[in-house]
């Protein structure tokens, strides 16, 4: 996946994403950079401050990253995806808090369905605690966390570290 396309462009209206939170009006440019290196510091900075997993950033093969940066190319936001056969494992959407909002959590989840389409992944799941209405709005729905396929139940998201009490979520890309 990494090296099929470097980046992802979308133009964004602002007000469209939560319509009951009119922000502005104006379009905006998102784009989604896949992550280097230098990133890893600010996503793993990213996902701490929200309380998302961590431990296994370092270990868990076929995970990769996704980043929106701001004017001075700090990532603002992330996504990442971890590959299991031909089913892809949502991994840890995060957006700094002073930029939310705005459709780069949206944006960055586009990016990762393309790409994982892309790349001859059938289906997405995902587990959240807090995102259950964003991810709804975008398509995915609640299924119970032993109907997922067992390619994504053996991995550590799945068997350490979210809660037995997050939600689970599939979407065919």
């Amino acid at each position: 996946i990494a090296g099929l396309f470097p980046l992802a462009r979308f133009e964004i209206e602002a007000a469209s994403i939560f319509p009951e939170t009119p922000i502005m009006t104006a379009a905006l440019e998102v784009v989604a950079h896949l992550a280097t290196a230098e990133d890893r510091p600010a996503v793993r900075s990213l996902l701490a401050d929200a309380r998302l997993p961590v431990a296994d950033l370092d270990s868990a093969t076929q995970l990769t990253f996704w980043v929106v940066r701001d004017d001075s190319g700090r990532p603002v936001g992330a996504i990442g995806l971890e590959r299991h056969d031909d089913v892809g494992l949502l991994r840890s959407l995060v957006v700094a808090p002073g930029q939310r909002l705005h459709g780069l959590g949206r944006a960055l989840v586009r990016t990762l369905e393309e790409h994982a389409n892309a790349a001859g992944i059938a289906q997405l799941v995902l587990l959240t605690e807090t995102a259950e209405t964003f991810f709804g709005r975008l398509g995915y729905a609640v299924i119970a966390g032993d109907r997922a396929p067992s390619a994504v139940t053996a991995s550590a998201e799945f068997r350490t570290l979210c809660p037995s009490t997050a939600v689970c979520m599939m979407k065919r890309v």
